[in-house]
């Protein structure tokens, strides 16, 4: 039996779809105007918003579940990972833990749920003078039956630590990876959390953000059978995967034996892939929950509205930080600074 090495070619929503070991990926690409002293924009500007459950794109942006400062207040997850990868702009986290930090442009914070965390994820507008772009993904890594109930685990992967390899091919074009997880040639990944699907080399995890120069010719490189992996194309007008060409913003899924060019035929082109061994377990979600039966998700929801998950030790639902600079408080008082 042939099987083709590109295959189920979709078009991308705001939420992507994904395949097992990860839940889904979400692509923010917002041009926020200038912030206000509240870090948020003029209030004149959330007219006509509905406030609290923002998702329409209008001028551009979104407030999402914000209502001063874009972003996400306080929420829940169980049985599961979030991996958030900022391209532009910053994201203030509060949790649970008493954790905090300010991560962006490049940095990656990865936080283990496991048995149960709130976090909040705010979008602070830093600049007055000039608009402020923000682009992220924010990936949903699946944790198996063993780990779903795990203590949380918060940690950052800044964007000096992540390695960027670099292939120029014989015309001269560049082709630039990211690798937030996984390797490629020498270039390995910061170690994920211990308890995370990917921690395990054998179960072949990556995420590697990937830009082309038009024109760039590069090999994707092949894994191991069973492998699911998955290209998005966000950024560009046409790329040639093998024989197959991809459109503007799609996704497709890839077969993980095969070494496959990849030429970057129209315009500047970036894509995202993610792979990995699948866990090959029953996935039931329930919002912000993901268990493996349906008993598990009612008792997940019957402990978060018995103990909140430990509650929420900051004065307000939807924090974000004085201090202008990137740092990373850990819940054991360690801090991490950067410029």
């Amino acid at each position: 039996m042939i099987i083709d090495d590109v295959r189920n070619i979709e078009p991308l929503g705001f939420q992507w779809k994904a395949r097992d070991p990860f839940l889904f990926c979400v692509h923010h690409d917002d041009k926020f105007p200038k912030g206000n002293t509240k870090m948020g924009p003029d209030p004149s500007l959330l007219k006509g918003r509905q406030i609290g459950q923002d998702f329409t794109l209008k001028d551009g942006w979104r407030m999402y579940h914000g209502q001063t400062v874009p972003g996400f207040p306080s929420h829940p997850h169980r049985g599961f990972e979030t991996i958030t990868v900022v391209r532009k702009g910053f994201v203030d986290h509060t949790d649970s833990m008493k954790a905090a930090g300010r991560y962006g442009n490049g940095d990656v914070q990865w936080m283990t749920a496991g048995k149960g965390i709130q976090h909040a994820e705010m979008f602070p507008l830093l600049s007055q003078d000039e608009e402020n772009p923000m682009e992220l993904f924010q990936i949903w890594l699946n944790l198996p039956r063993k780990s779903k109930m795990v203590e949380p685990y918060f940690s950052m992967f800044w964007a000096d630590t992540i390695p960027n390899y670099s292939h120029i091919d014989t015309n001269g074009k560049q082709t630039q990876v990211e690798i937030i997880v996984g390797s490629i040639e020498n270039y390995n990944a910061p170690t994920p959390p211990p308890d995370s699907w990917a921690n395990s080399k054998e179960n072949e995890v990556a995420i590697w953000n990937i830009q082309m120069e038009e024109g760039a010719i590069w090999k994707l490189p092949k894994t191991a059978s069973g492998i699911n992996r998955t290209l998005y194309f966000y950024e560009g007008n046409k790329l040639l995967v093998g024989n197959t060409s991809i459109g503007k913003y799609k996704m497709a899924d890839l077969t993980p034996e095969t070494e496959l060019q990849i030429i970057a035929t129209e315009g500047n082109c970036k894509l995202l892939i993610l792979q990995g061994k699948p866990i090959g377990e029953p996935v039931v979600q329930y919002g912000p929950f993901v268990m493996n039966t349906r008993e598990e998700i009612q008792q997940t929801y019957d402990e978060y509205q018995r103990t909140q998950f430990g509650g929420w030790p900051w004065p307000v639902s939807d924090p974000v930080h004085d201090q202008k600079g990137r740092f990373a408080q850990h819940a054991d008082g360690r801090i991490e600074e950067r410029q």
